[in-house]
């Protein structure tokens, strides 16, 4: 049965849908079966992989209220082994529409649990807010990944996250771990970025991610076309070291490359996505 992994920091603009597509895609490439679930009002991680705005289409809203099963809603991409449980701006509505159910904290679980052996890691990305779609991602993830910037507010945002974590963890789910804290748009010109790395290596030691991600300009354009930066630019410097995570994230989680480090994608299963800028449908 694979693991369920949550993307989570309650602060916007810190990279968590960038890194839960490419770490996705990544991680797929490499031969593993996963399952992207865009958990995000915004559903940018699946406008990130090319699908088009659709509120009519199955989404994780159906599963997280029981109108559908989430089977029903995958999707696949362009990746082999990569498929998408889309979000949807009705998740918006859930907030409000759980708020008085008894299991509102729970049915993301329940809603994962009859597909997650068909799959060897389930990716959840979550919105920049700690609100009722956030508490189910950590009620049904087993780890965590946190990405953040090296600056200051970054550093008070994690000290809340981890906050709520230890209430996660005493109500309703006592497993549940940070797998890593990931440095992103990262930039070692500047002392201030140095001295957040030693702090947060000082705190969370091993935890802390070897691998750093960069600015770079190629990992902001691919969005726009829909696909994630390994197949955008498959040599850019996003593209390295989004790699290099899924590396060291399987070394971490004792997970092999099932293509032995080959590189190869499918071929697209639907026609070129064209570049969007909002608003587009």
């Amino acid at each position: 049965m694979g693991k369920i992994l949550g993307v989570v920091n309650q602060k916007g603009g810190v990279g968590k849908t960038t890194t839960a597509i490419n770490l996705s895609a990544c991680l797929a490439i490499e031969g593993l079966k996963i399952l992207l679930a865009d958990c995000d009002p915004q559903a940018n991680a699946s406008s990130g992989l090319g699908l088009q705005r659709d509120d009519n289409r199955h989404s994780v809203y159906d599963a997280l209220v029981g109108d559908s099963p989430a089977e029903q809603a995958i999707l696949p991409t362009e990746i082999e082994c990569l498929w998408l449980l889309p979000g949807s701006k009705n998740l918006t509505g859930a907030n409000i529409e759980l708020a008085g159910a008894p299991d509102r904290a729970v049915r993301l679980r329940r809603a994962l649990e009859p597909i997650q052996e068909n799959f060897d890691l389930i990716v959840l990305d979550c919105p920049p807010a700690l609100d009722l779609l956030t508490l189910n991602v950590l009620v049904a993830a087993e780890i965590l990944i946190v990405p953040m910037q090296a600056e200051y507010f970054a550093l008070e945002g994690v000290s809340e996250l981890i906050s709520t974590l230890e209430r996660v963890r005493s109500v309703f789910n006592p497993e549940l771990t940070i797998e890593g804290v990931l440095l992103t748009m990262y930039d070692d010109r500047t002392n201030l970025a140095q001295q957040v790395t030693d702090t947060l290596r000082e705190y969370f030691r091993e935890r802390l991610y070897r691998t750093v991600i960069p600015r770079n300009i190629r990992l902001a354009e691919a969005p726009s076309h829909g696909k994630p930066v390994a197949l955008y630019d498959p040599r850019s410097r996003g593209t390295e070291a989004y790699f290099e995570l899924a590396g060291e994230f399987l070394a971490r989680n004792q997970m092999e490359r099932l293509r032995q480090g080959q590189r190869k994608v499918a071929r697209p299963t639907r026609p070129e996505p064209r570049v969007r800028f909002w608003p587009y449908s």
